[in-house]
């Protein structure tokens, strides 16, 4: 990982996890579901208000690292306003980085602020805190309700 990208990392991650948006219960929501990772305990719940094929509103809330929790933050700043069809792109791109299907970026802007966690495919356990919140926001467009594991 490029020497910018692993400062802007570790910068976002602790931001992220010491000062979480969008955390909490999402009261009148109208998707939801719970992901779980047995292996390391993290915990979370993926609330949604879906209005005509839109994110109007998201929120997360439960407990996890802080790779998990700041990964749950930010895809809850990125996926409000984003058509279901935007959301389920930024899904797989998400998903194609810290998996390492896509190539190493070279730039930042060419991720944005999903740029920070392509150092994960290096951490392969790392993989599934990382995309916890992913996959229970997928479940919780899908099939509200649906709980979530990692393994």
């Amino acid at each position: 990982m490029m020497d910018e990208l692993k400062e802007l990392y570790q910068q976002v991650i602790l931001d992220h996890n010491r000062n979480p948006r969008n955390f909490g219960a999402l009261e009148n929501h109208t998707h939801t579901a719970e992901g779980f990772n047995p292996l390391c305990g993290d915990h979370f719940f993926v609330d949604l208000i879906l209005e005509n094929n839109l994110v109007k509103e998201i929120h997360f809330h439960g407990q996890g690292c802080a790779l998990s929790k700041a990964s749950a933050s930010i895809m809850t700043t990125l996926l409000k306003g984003k058509t279901l069809e935007e959301a389920g792109k930024l899904f797989e791109k998400f998903h194609d980085l810290v998996t390492g299907k896509t190539e190493s970026i070279t730039t930042v802007e060419e991720y944005g602020k999903i740029a920070v966690f392509s150092g994960v495919r290096e951490f392969p356990v790392r993989v599934k805190c990382a995309s916890l919140a992913w996959h229970t926001m997928k479940a919780a467009i899908s099939i509200d309700g649906k709980v979530v594991s990692t393994e």
